[in-house]
């Protein structure tokens, strides 16, 4: 028999994450401003929580435009990036390695806005 090829999940995930932070900064490009990027999971409870945290984010800073999965999202990720016009990111939140419980992949409106300010200042 004979020996099998060894598979490289871990390789392919970092260039489809690498593939995807190129095409929120593309899909950017000619941006004026920061802007908040939300992916999250389609389930009922992740869309909740997005909403929830979106909300917030949009009276903290008014100013900001708030962005809910501006494309397809990863299964069971909730991510909270902002966007900036130079086209660097910074990850306010990632949930994707935390839980379980589900629970602890969502984070606290708080948290997320205090972190946001942390890169607005």
């Amino acid at each position: 028999m004979a020996p099998r090829g060894r598979k490289r999940k871990a390789e392919a995930a970092m260039v489809a994450a690498a593939e995807k932070q190129e095409k929120l900064a593309n899909s950017g490009e000619g941006m004026e401003e920061a802007t908040v990027v939300i992916e999250h999971c389609t389930s009922r409870v992740y869309g909740r929580n997005a909403a929830a945290l979106s909300q917030a984010l949009r009276l903290e800073a008014p100013e900001l435009p708030v962005k809910v999965n501006p494309t397809k999202p990863r299964r069971g990720s909730f991510e909270v990036t902002l966007l900036r016009p130079d086209g660097s990111s910074a990850e306010l939140w990632t949930g994707i390695k935390k839980g379980p419980p589900r629970k602890l992949k969502f984070p606290d409106p708080q948290e997320v806005v205090e972190e946001l300010k942390k890169y607005l200042s």
